[in-house]
């Protein structure tokens, strides 16, 4: 439960006091079990949200909730990343950029769109609504588990994301977190199928285009990729399907 709690710390800003243990390849494993407790809070205030207000208004409440759940760490990410990466610069400029705590028109439109995607995606979502407001924000997290495995760390002069990247990862020794997530998308019935397909396929092409781009990653990256994942997945199970 340490290496959970570390987990909770670091990636929400739940009042849980502080976790003594900060042993990152550790804490690793438990993101996805985070982005479900996440869920389960907004699934849970989703049903008080649409007794209240019509669905439009509650999507735009469990957005800002998630926001105030994570304390915007990974929309920080997105921001920070879209600035760099769609400056059309060396990825030497590109990584210098994304240092940079000001935000850039890029990364103001990244999360205009990104935020207005997952209030379209919430507001929408009629089927099994509770169930894949649940699951979603654990999938988005299971993003950077596979991020992890895939591709270097980008910043040798160190950043937040490098004590997760200095023992090399397995998904295999990994399989866990993700089948607590395919277990219950069963219950979706087809829907679960395509969540599962929509998650691989997104999570596959944003890999591809930063393998392409840059070639490594950075905790903004991975962050970007998390909001970006969860966003399109809120959206893609708002289809009739």
């Amino acid at each position: 439960m340490k290496h959970f709690q570390a987990a909770l710390q670091f990636l929400t800003s739940l009042p849980i006091g502080k976790s003594h243990q900060f042993e990152a390849h550790q804490m690793i494993r438990y993101f996805p079990l985070v982005g479900l407790l996440l869920g389960a809070l907004t699934a849970i205030f989703d049903i008080l949200f649409r007794w209240l207000w019509p669905v439009p208004i509650a999507g735009f409440l469990d957005l800002t909730l998630l926001i105030l759940l994570t304390g915007a760490l990974h929309l920080d990410g997105l921001s920070d990343t879209a600035d760099g990466i769609f400056s059309h610069r060396t990825k030497d400029k590109i990584l210098d950029i994304m240092k940079d705590s000001r935000v850039g028109v890029m990364g103001v439109v990244s999360l205009v769109v990104v935020l207005g995607i997952k209030w379209c995606g919430l507001s929408s979502i009629e089927a099994q609504r509770s169930l894949l407001i649940f699951l979603i924000p654990g999938y988005a997290r299971a993003t950077s588990l596979i991020g992890f495995a895939s591709l270097p760390y980008g910043r040798p002069e160190g950043g937040l994301g490098e004590p997760f990247f200095q023992q090399p990862i397995s998904l295999t020794s990994f399989w866990w977190p993700f089948l607590i997530l395919i277990i219950p998308s069963v219950f979706l019935g087809w829907k679960g199928l395509f969540l599962n397909l929509f998650f691989v396929i997104i999570v596959a092409l944003s890999l591809i285009f930063i393998k392409k781009r840059l070639g490594c990653l950075t905790g903004d990256i991975l962050g970007a990729m998390i909001e970006l994942t969860e966003a399109v997945l809120f959206l893609t199970m708002s289809l009739s399907i």
